[in-house]
């Protein structure tokens, strides 16, 4: 009798373990493939068609632009509207407005970050917008932080698909319950020192333990941390892409890639993607940060081809449409020997 419940025990603990380790296996993340990822991005673009009116290809904000930042915001604006958004809105200080308009004539600038009223002179462009970028160029003054909790907030409110980078990430390890329960996508897209101060941990090869708590907070949260390979992962799948891209580290890069981010978020929330359920997960977000990532990557690797040393941000927007022809478009271009 007394062996038969200590067998009994040991059956149920051997069952406990199985149990326990089958849980475990079933909360470990999808890990997604490069050839998997590329194939669902070139489902993203919008068919280019006559009966089209101007922005439903994307109406995207960009909120950055200080006095001492003015090339970020225009980097991460025109390489959204290169890579095929129809408009793009630069919400700067007034400082900046006049700076960013030289740059370019594409660019709706307004200057509103540091209006007396802000945040009721933004709330309206925001209702008209599909995705929002905040961070690129923004600085760090404490006035302009306070004006962007508000735009968070209303964001928030209006259910709008948010990236944030750059100083916009600053003020989130400051102040990390402004993603709490955010009702849509939000990606955060920091490098590895930005990536270490969200999550409070320089273990950045532990990059999804130390980001259990971020997930908790939010669970549309999707993390590209950037760097010699980027790292993308939500709170069920997982990539990285590799490859690609050169020595030549001018600044302005991130901000290429928030930019092209923002129009293939814009794409995916278009797209009729399965959302989260027992048999499929909403992968809108990772794919468009995948894209973002394999673009930048390779206009930094054929624009290098070209300049060399000599390789600024500019150059590689030079090269979104060769590379995007390439890789998303199916189009084989003349320069098509680099890619391979």
């Amino acid at each position: 009798m007394h062996f038969m419940k200590k067998s009994s025990k040991c059956i149920i603990n051997i069952f406990s373990l199985k149990y326990l380790v089958s849980k475990r296996m079933s909360t470990q993340p999808k890990f997604l493939k490069e050839d998997y990822l590329l194939a669902k991005c070139k489902q993203l673009p919008p068919s280019l068609s006559q009966d089209k009116h101007k922005g439903e290809a994307g109406r995207i904000g960009v909120f950055g632009g200080s006095l001492e930042y003015t090339g970020a915001p225009y980097y991460a604006a025109i390489t959204s509207l290169k890579v095929g958004a129809d408009l793009v809105y630069v919400f700067c200080m007034k400082e900046a407005a006049t700076v960013i308009k030289t740059y370019s004539p594409e660019l709706i600038v307004l200057p509103y970050l540091d209006h007396s009223q802000a945040a009721t002179k933004i709330e309206p462009w925001l209702e008209r917008l599909h995705v929002i970028l905040i961070g690129p160029g923004l600085g760090r003054d404490e006035s302009t932080f306070n004006v962007i909790k508000q735009v968070i907030s209303l964001c928030k409110k209006l259910r709008k698909p948010l990236v944030i980078d750059a100083d916009g990430l600053f003020l989130i390890s400051n102040n990390i319950d402004l993603i709490k329960d955010y009702p849509n996508k939000l990606i955060l897209t920091p490098n590895i020192v930005e990536f270490s101060r969200l999550v409070g941990n320089s273990e950045t090869e532990k990059y999804r333990t130390n980001s259990a708590r971020l997930f908790e907070l939010c669970s549309n949260l999707t993390i590209v941390v950037k760097g010699p390979e980027d790292i993308i992962f939500d709170k069920a799948i997982e990539t990285k892409v590799t490859g690609s891209g050169s020595g030549r580290r001018s600044g302005g890069q991130g901000d290429l890639l928030a930019g092209a981010v923002a129009t293939f978020l814009c794409w995916s929330m278009q797209k009729d993607i399965p959302i989260e359920s027992e048999e499929s997960h909403d992968e809108r977000a990772l794919l468009a940060s995948f894209g973002g990532c394999k673009l930048v990557r390779e206009c930094n690797k054929v624009a290098f081809s070209k300049f060399g040393r000599s390789m600024t941000a500019l150059d590689m927007t030079s090269m979104v449409h060769t590379v995007f022809d390439h890789y998303f478009e199916n189009k084989k271009n003349v320069i098509g020997s680099v890619f391979d």
